[in-house]
C-alpha cells in the first residue's frame, strides 16, 4: 500500500482529496494541517520525513490570497516558496515523490491562446512571482516531481468563487462581475482524481504540467452559469477590471493548454459546465444534510 502524506489538510484541495479517498483503497492518507506539519519550518518537515513512511507528498499548503499577498510579500515568499523548497529537500533525501500544485497567475495573460508547459512566464504579482519561485526550487532540488498548474478552483469546500456567488445569489439583488478576464473554472474535485490517477499509475513521467477543465470563459460567464443552475432571480452586471480595482492585477487571459497531460496520462477532461453541474449538486447536498 502505498503512503501518501498530504499538506495544508484544511485547504479546498486537500478536503477535495479526503472527500475522494475512500475510492482509492490502495492508497494510505496521512493528512496534516500546518499546525502539525509547518511546512516553512525544515525541521517540522525533518520529524514527519525521518520517519521513513511516506512515497508520495501531494503539496496542498499554499499562500493563495492574491491581493494580500502584495502586502504581505514575505510570508507569501516563507509559505510558497521556502516551503516549496524544503518539501523537495525532504522528499530528495527521503526518496519521496513530490507532487505540487501551482497556478496559471505564472503568465501575465497577454497570450492569445492557452499556455503551454513551454510558454514564457511572467507573473504581474506576488502570488504568481511566488508560486513560480516555488516551482523554480522543487525542479532544482528533485527530479521525481510533478508540478500541476492548475486555475480558478472552485468546489463545496473552502472559499471560492462558486460558494461566494451561492451566498450572492440567495443574499442580493444584483451584482456586476468582470467580463474581460477569460481563463478556463476548474472543478478541484476533477484536479484530485488525476492527482490521486498519477500516484496510482505509479507514473515517472515526471515534470511540469497543466490541468484544467475544458473550456474558456470570463468571470460574468461563470457566475452568469452558476446563477442559472442554481435558479437564482439576482441581476448580473458585466463590468471591466478598471471598474472593479484590485491590490492585484489579474492575467486577461490565463486559458491553460492542457494537451501534454492529457496524452501522457489518457486523459479524458471534462467541460467546465458538466463540472459545474456536478459541483453545484455536491453543494446543495452537503447544505441539505449539515
Amino acid at each position: 500500500m502505498l503512503k501518501v502524506l498530504i499538506t495544508g489538510k484544511d485547504g479546498q484541495l486537500a478536503q477535495c482529496v479526503k472527500s475522494i479517498s475512500q475510492q482509492h483503497p490502495s492508497l494510505q492518507f496521512i493528512f496534516k494541517s500546518s499546525s502539525e506539519l509547518d511546512i516553512t519550518n525544515f525541521k517540522s518537515i525533518e520529524a514527519a520525513f525521518s520517519l521513513k513512511q511516506f512515497d508520495y507528498c501531494i503539496n496542498c499548503a499554499a499562500y493563495t490570497n492574491v491581493d494580500k499577498a502584495e502586502s504581505e510579500s514575505a510570508l507569501a515568499h516563507k509559505i510558497n516558496v521556502t516551503g516549496a523548497k524544503n518539501l523537495a529537500i525532504a522528499c530528495h533525501k527521503y526518496n519521496v515523490t513530490l507532487i505540487h500544485v501551482s497556478t496559471d497567475f505564472v503568465f501575465d495573460g497577454t497570450a492569445t491562446e492557452p499556455y503551454s508547459e513551454d510558454s514564457a512566464t511572467n507573473p504581474l504579482g506576488i502570488y504568481g512571482k511566488t508560486k513560480l519561485e516555488g516551482e523554480t526550487e522543487i525542479a532544482k532540488i528533485l527530479n521525481n516531481h510533478f508540478i500541476i498548474r492548475t486555475s480558478w478552483l472552485y468546489s463545496e469546500f473552502g472559499n471560492n468563487f462558486l460558494k461566494t456567488m451561492l451566498k450572492f445569489g440567495k443574499e442580493r439583488e444584483q451584482i456586476s462581475v468582470v467580463s474581460d478576464q477569460v481563463g478556463s473554472p476548474t472543478y478541484a474535485v476533477d484536479l484530485a482524481h488525476v492527482i490521486l490517477r498519477l500516484i496510482e499509475s505509479k507514473s515517472k513521467s515526471y515534470g511540469l504540467y497543466h490541468y484544467s477543465n475544458k473550456g474558456a470563459i470570463s468571470w460574468y460567464e461563470f457566475a452568469g452559469e452558476i446563477f442559472k443552475l442554481s435558479k437564482s432571480p439576482i441581476i448580473l452586471n458585466e463590468i471591466e477590471s478598471k471598474d472593479y480595482p484590485t491590490k492585484a492585477v489579474r492575467p486577461k487571459y490565463s486559458v491553460l493548454d492542457t494537451i501534454k497531460i492529457e496524452n501522457k496520462e489518457k486523459l479524458k477532461i471534462l467541460n467546465w459546465k458538466i463540472s459545474l453541474e456536478t459541483a453545484i449538486t455536491n453543494v446543495n447536498r452537503s447544505t441539505k444534510y449539515s
